[in-house]
């Protein structure tokens, strides 16, 4: 350290290290923010103050404040135009989506019971109509039918609990978003 001349008092020392400190402390968040919007992490000012290790107080400071303020701008603009662009999927978008899928699993779910009643109601028809020499072979043929049936009643199972899944999925992506949404708005609050 620099000899002190005669006219440096303890309080000047004191007050041009506090000088030293926070102009550091300023260039760290002022750092910080840069760093967040190239991770595309989302600028907070308590967030920018934890990260830069520094009190929330400094990040509200004027100079600061308004570094912050307009790298949040930029990441709202970069937002819409994610969001515009259809990088982003939107909640309502994923709302409709997952009421198409739970239409379609309804749909699904009547066509297979349509279709169960009136194999039904066939299989009888066709059976009132046989003699009994014919009723042999008629067996045979609707025992083959039906294993066709079962077949598909198993494909159509298995696209249902496809359609479930894809539900369960959205349903789930929806809560993330909703989580997401709830933090986002509680961290810009």
């Amino acid at each position: 350290m620099p000899a002190e001349s005669p006219s440096t008092t303890p309080a000047d020392v004191l007050r041009a290290t506090r000088q030293r400190d926070s102009l550091d402390k300023r260039g760290r968040v002022l750092s910080t923010v840069d760093t967040m919007l190239q991770e595309g992490e989302p600028v907070t000012f308590a967030a920018v103050a934890k990260r830069a290790a520094v009190s929330t107080w400094l990040a509200y400071a004027p100079g600061v404040r308004e570094h912050i303020e307009q790298a949040r701008k930029q990441q709202e603009k970069a937002s819409a135009r994610d969001l515009d662009s259809g990088r982003i999927v939107s909640p309502t978008s994923t709302r409709t989506d997952l009421l198409l899928a739970r239409e379609e699993i309804r749909r699904l779910r009547e066509e297979v019971h349509g279709l169960r009643e009136g194999m039904r109601l066939q299989l009888g028809r066709e059976l009132d109509h046989l003699g009994g020499h014919d009723l042999r072979e008629r067996l045979d043929e609707l025992t083959q039918e039906n294993h066709r049936l079962a077949a598909e009643a198993r494909e159509a199972q298995s696209e249902n609990r496809i359609l479930n899944d894809r539900v369960r999925a959205l349903e789930d992506d929806l809560a993330g978003a909703r989580t997401g949404l709830r933090r986002m708005m509680r961290e810009q609050n």
